[in-house]
């Protein structure tokens, strides 16, 4: 065999042990008559010693070696002198008899360390040695344990796996589709799925009752570091449930997620409307490991000759508690932070309540201390806190001091990864209306369900109406959202109506769907989990890519392999296809 053991599971008490190792060369050290060598493999690093007087040719040979190259030993597990407790096999070192070198390695591009001296690109390009170092091998072992606690967690209580095709047909909604030509269907072209939406639903069709599967899905977007062209989900449906049976399933196993792989235990979930979320967090997707609500100061605030507020639609600020001695230079660079063009504010009120119980703001010849008090009650303000306000039109200046509440946060340091705050926010708007196209979208899909006392509302007052719909929210993050579904083929004709179908169109596209609803549909619905997402927040980072063992790019390239590519004249040719 190539090797008895692994480079992380020696220690002390398999010393006196003859043993066959093999791994790549990470450190070489020679001191006078000896020469030690870190072996690494996925598992750890374990000692080599190679001494000049026993064998003067094997400790030459050993000396030859590079970093990176493939060798294997042999020889026996001594104790170490110089003892190293931070590692596992830190108290032996192998005292080498045999050395045999099973491939040579040219000088990688860069250091195969937890802190890398290379730079996004270059570690994409060669991502093979990316993931030898161990931040990468070890965020693809969490990966691994993710995946395998949602498997245990939903075989458990009864949900089957079942995969579901990846060429499927092309549909208008949503993201872009990536097309794949037909060969043997000349003109015609399948489509990779963006989600599994219709065959989970089919599967309900189908009798499964409790579905999942961890799948990969697609979409030709833009990108940024949390989106990839391909992505994976934990995707769910669930036969004969209500909007509160799914919440408590995938609560549960959220919870069994963050006890499992961070040793942490969520006991609350608590629940808010999209339109709260929105009012008070200025997102659909609030952080609330912190706090720092909207207040609304609309009312209390108009009529005092300051145009910036008379003019405007909403006056709205947050509480920023104990930091009243922010200094003036601090405040500009908020200023300065508002009005760039990410946030698209066009300024920022201040109002400090300072410790001695002066008050001190931007607008003080404008207001009085008697309303900048009455502000201060409002807020529940103490002394020492620090108010900060906007105004504008309404949707604008909410979404503009949301980023202004994560910037804070994250300056102020209250976004703790090690710390898990979910929140589920319901009650979606159905539809939302698109100036570009001049008609109605599906807010989350078009096989969603409204709320059952708005339906009578989709003729007459659709904007109004409120999806049976729910999204999961961990950290500021969307790491969840699904709904429950039309099973009702009238209903589901009725909503592919609303969203600028006509009747042929929507048989054309849906027209399988809506005959299966013809054969006994079950109420049912679902969730889908961003598992890329999910992981990169249990590792406590922001950026997915690295919790992905090939990503792409934010081109959506893959500079390893240089794809996408051009294909031969005689593929094009095969497939019909014009030559570009």
């Amino acid at each position: 065999m190539f090797r008895t053991h692994n480079l992380g599971e020696l220690n002390i008490t398999n010393k006196d042990q003859q043993v066959t190792l093999c791994g790549w060369v990470h450190k070489t050290r020679d001191l006078g008559g000896m020469t030690f060598i870190d072996l690494r493999d996925r598992y750890g690093i374990t000692q080599l010693a190679f001494n000049l007087e026993k064998n003067s040719e094997l400790c030459l040979k050993a000396r030859s070696l590079g970093r990176e190259f493939v060798i294997q030993v042999a020889g026996k597990v001594i104790e170490r002198s110089s003892k190293n407790l931070q590692i596992s096999t830190g108290e032996i070192e192998i005292e080498v008899l045999q050395l045999n070198i099973l491939n040579i390695s040219k000088t990688p591009p860069f250091t195969i360390e937890d802190q890398s001296d290379g730079g996004d690109e270059l570690r994409m390009k060669y991502r093979y040695l990316d993931i030898r170092r161990n931040v990468i091998k070890d965020n693809l072992l969490l990966r691994n344990k993710i995946s395998l606690e949602t498997r245990k967690y939903l075989s458990n209580i009864d949900f089957i796996e079942v995969e579901t095709p990846y060429l499927i047909k092309s549909t208008p909604e949503g993201a872009r589709d990536f097309i794949v030509p037909s060969r043997m269907n000349q003109g015609q072209f399948y489509a990779l799925p963006q989600s599994p939406q219709t065959f989970k639903q089919l599967l309900m069709v189908g009798g499964m009752d409790k579905y999942y599967q961890i799948v990969k899905c697609f979409r030709d977007e833009d990108l940024r570091a949390d989106r990839q062209p391909e992505f994976t989900q934990i995707d769910c449906e669930m036969s004969f449930v209500d909007q509160e049976e799914i919440l408590m399933t995938f609560e549960g196993l959220t919870k069994h997620l963050i006890k499992e792989i961070k040793g942490v235990e969520i006991n609350e979930f608590p629940k808010i409307s999209y339109d709260e979320a929105i009012s008070l967090y200025g997102s659909d997707k609030p952080d609330i490991r912190f706090d720092m609500k909207f207040i609304d100061f609309t009312k209390s605030s108009k009529g005092y000759n300051f145009q910036v507020f008379d003019n405007a639609e909403i006056i709205i600020g947050f509480v920023v508690k104990g930091c009243a001695n922010f200094s003036r230079k601090q405040l500009d660079k908020l200023i300065d932070f508002v009005k760039t063009p990410q946030v698209g504010a066009t300024g920022l009120i201040y109002c400090k309540f300072n410790e001695d119980g002066t008050i001190k703001s931007s607008v003080d010849k404008f207001f009085s201390d008697e309303i900048k008090n009455i502000w201060k009650e409002n807020a529940s303000c103490n002394e020492g806190d620090l108010l900060l306000m906007m105004s504008g039109e309404t949707e604008k200046t909410r979404k503009a001091l949301g980023t202004l509440r994560l910037k804070l946060a994250e300056d102020l340091n209250m976004r703790n990864p090690k710390e898990f705050a979910p929140l589920w926010v319901v009650d979606f708007p159905l539809l939302e209306w698109d100036e570009d196209s001049q008609r109605y979208h599906a807010m989350h899909h078009p096989f969603t369900a409204p709320k059952t006392e708005d339906i009578a509302k989709i003729k007459t007052d659709p904007k109004s109406v409120r999806a049976n719909a729910y999204d999961l929210v961990l950290n500021g993050n969307e790491i969840g959202g699904g709904s429950i579904r039309i099973h009702d083929k009238e209903l589901q004709k009725q909503m592919f109506t609303h969203l600028g179908f006509t009747d042929e169109e929507a048989k054309e596209q849906f027209g399988f769907l809506m005959d299966a609803f013809e054969y006994g549909a079950p109420p049912h619905g679902g969730i889908a989990f961003g598992f890329d997402r999910l992981c990169a927040i249990l590792g406590g980072e922001e950026s997915i890519r690295d919790f992905i063992a090939f990503p792409k790019n934010n081109s959506g390239r893959d500079v390893m392999i240089d794809s996408p590519s051009y294909i031969s004249k005689d593929q094009l040719d095969e497939l019909k296809i014009r030559n570009l």
